[in-house]
């Protein structure tokens, strides 16, 4: 009897380019689990397990590991930064809210906060650090004087924990644009120096891209072979003018290096994508992570195989179809359109990551269906 694929080889497969029914599923769990365990929500067998048994009761592979001390929030699992001594981000927890201090190594500040969801698993910015065109300034002293390491101690750790249920990759800090965007200064900040001081943002941008060849060195020779690009893209505020001016040349450049060393790449883009569809292929990604399929996104998967031509889908399944209310036949027939359309380029997942008030269940149901369809391949059976 031939042997079976491990989901690492399964993984690897789809980014190697081969031609292969074995389709890994390969759906993120971490939010679910904590604040599921945060609110005293999971029942046995669920609550006297840690995470990665959670992947293999179920029968899933990882994508991600975070260790079981991590903050999933942050991205800087691999990858540490480090200032020059006095300078750094700082953060002191206020209730529900967060402090972050930024500090200059000359020792000017900026201030943000963050305010924790209400299980203290995930954050969002209430005030962002950079309110003015001076701020910018400061910003860019401490971007520049960033330094990174990658930890191998770590990298020898999360090997040994996924072993054959996952090929290890990781995300780091997004893009500068990006980082701006979303967690420096905010969208409309930023909207407004991109309109009243575009030489200075551009000024900006070229020093910060700049400060980070030395991360992208790091990147490029480091062991783990697939790379996330962590951008959170929404065609909503990235407009078409936002992404081609400021994302896809950074990107273009960006892809091409880690390429040359013989890395894959790919882009998370979970929010609307329908006015960035002409423009999905332009950046050089081997694939999109997240990407969300009508009812819950606002494209059909028949508008993104097209935009996305041979470029991997990672997840495609909704969240919304994990949620209770949701039949199972609706789930199933979705999932076998996603394999019908994109099959082999896909790493099956949930765009992007099932909800704490999904039913767990449905993971498992799907892992059935795969164990007995492989894939998608061959002649599909029902799960009973």
């Amino acid at each position: 009897m031939e042997k079976r694929p491990t989901f690492r080889e399964k993984v690897l497969a789809v980014f190697q380019g081969k031609n292969t029914n074995n389709i890994p599923w390969q759906p993120r769990l971490e939010h679910w689990f904590n604040v599921n365990r945060a609110r005293n929500q999971l029942v046995e067998p669920y609550q006297s397990m840690k995470l990665l048994d959670l992947y293999k009761k179920l029968n899933c592979s990882v994508r991600y590991y975070y260790g079981e001390a991590q903050d999933i929030s942050s991205p800087n699992t691999f990858i540490h930064f480090d200032y020059p001594p006095g300078a750094g981000v700082f953060e002191f927890q206020q209730g529900d809210d967060i402090k972050v201090i930024f500090r200059s190594a000359k020792g000017e500040e900026l201030i943000g906060k963050k305010r924790l969801g209400e299980w203290g698993c995930s954050w969002h910015y209430i005030e962002h650090p950079v309110k003015n065109i001076e701020d910018l300034r400061v910003l860019e002293d401490i971007v520049t004087s960033v330094s990174y390491r990658f930890d191998k101690d770590f990298y020898l750790e999360a090997k040994k924990a996924m072993g054959e249920w996952g090929e290890i990759q990781f995300y780091w800090e997004r893009s500068p644009f990006q980082r701006l965007f979303l967690q420096y200064a905010g969208i409309e900040n930023t909207i407004q120096l991109i309109y009243d001081y575009p030489n200075r943002l551009q000024e900006y941008l070229k020093k910060a891209e700049e400060a980070e060849d030395s991360l992208f060195e790091i990147l490029a020779s480091c062991p783990v072979k697939i790379l996330n690009f962590g951008e959170n893209i929404d065609g909503r505020f990235n407009s078409p003018r936002i992404f081609n001016q400021f994302l896809v040349p950074y990107y273009q450049k960006r892809v091409q290096q880690l390429h040359k060393s013989g890395k894959f790449c790919h882009i998370h883009m979970d929010g609307s994508l329908k006015p960035l569809l002409p423009y999905l292929r332009d950046s050089g990604f081997d694939g999109i992570e997240g990407a969300t399929p009508q009812p819950q996104g606002d494209v059909s998967l028949e508008e993104l195989k097209g935009a996305m031509g041979e470029m991997i889908l990672i997840d495609g399944i909704p969240m919304l179809l994990f949620l209770p209310e949701y039949p199972l036949e609706e789930l199933e027939s979705f999932t076998k359109k996603v394999l019908s359309l994109f099959s082999p380029r896909l790493i099956l997942g949930i765009s992007d990551e099932i909800s704490p008030q999904g039913d767990i269940e449905k993971v498992r149901f799907v892992s059935k269906f795969m164990e007995i369809n492989q894939g998608g391949g061959g002649s599909e059976k029902k799960i009973s």
